[in-house]
């Protein structure tokens, strides 16, 4: 009997290999504009925030009227890239096993529609998520609304929904929208900044969320 009837993902960090190449787009785009770049420590804290609110963190002294400027430079950093990044090893395979079981699939992320979209174009995953939010669709994490219209969308309860993360980010907004939360060590936040925020499980790779997916969702 499952315990779970919608799984969400985040993207960035937990499904697809790409803190390190958004906290280098970070770091460029703050040179760009003749700005002290951020530690990478900070870049990755705000992977999985929308972009204006991650520039507003790693770009305190920026003035908001140039915050489009720092997102245009952030973009063609990162997409300069983009067709390199992979999945991390064995998601394709744990994506359609949860299929296979059953479980309705959704993706949550601080990602804009349009790299959403050719993200999942690139990996050819856009049947098997029955549903998607962006940061550029609604409030960025950790907010809950993301998981709220998704929950609304696929008309499953919280306490039947999932979330899956590699951030703060996304546990709190997990908690936030009364969902039950695993996070993923592998990506941009440390294990013991996710274990402080008391998700069901923390698991340092994909074969170990496969695992605990099969026994305990």
């Amino acid at each position: 009997m499952r315990n779970f009837d919608l799984v969400v993902f985040d993207w960035d960090g937990t499904l697809m290999d790409s803190a390190a190449a958004i906290a280098h787009a970070i770091s460029a785009a703050s040179l760009d504009l003749e700005l002290t770049p951020p530690t990478e420590e900070r870049a990755r804290h705000v992977i999985g925030l929308g972009l204006y609110e991650a520039l507003r963190h790693v770009a305190p002294d920026l003035p908001p009227e140039r915050y489009p400027e720092m997102a245009d430079c952030y973009q063609r950093h990162y997409f300069s890239c983009q067709r390199e990044l992979a999945l991390f090893p064995g998601v394709e395979s744990l994506l359609a096993r949860l299929a296979e079981r059953g479980f309705q699939l959704a993706v949550a992320t601080g990602k804009s529609r349009q790299g959403l979209d050719a993200a999942l174009d690139n990996f050819n995953l856009r049947a098997r998520f029955h549903a998607l939010r962006c940061a550029d669709q609604c409030r960025s994490k950790p907010h809950p609304q993301m998981l709220l219209e998704l929950m609304r969308e696929r008309r499953v309860p919280s306490e039947r929904t999932l979330m899956i993360g590699d951030t703060t980010h996304d546990l709190e907004m997990a908690r936030n929208a009364g969902v039950a939360a695993v996070g993923v060590c592998y990506g941009a936040h440390t294990a013991s900044a996710l274990r402080a925020d008391s998700p069901l499980a923390c698991v340092g790779s994909v074969a170990e969320l496969d695992a605990w997916l099969e026994r305990n969702a």
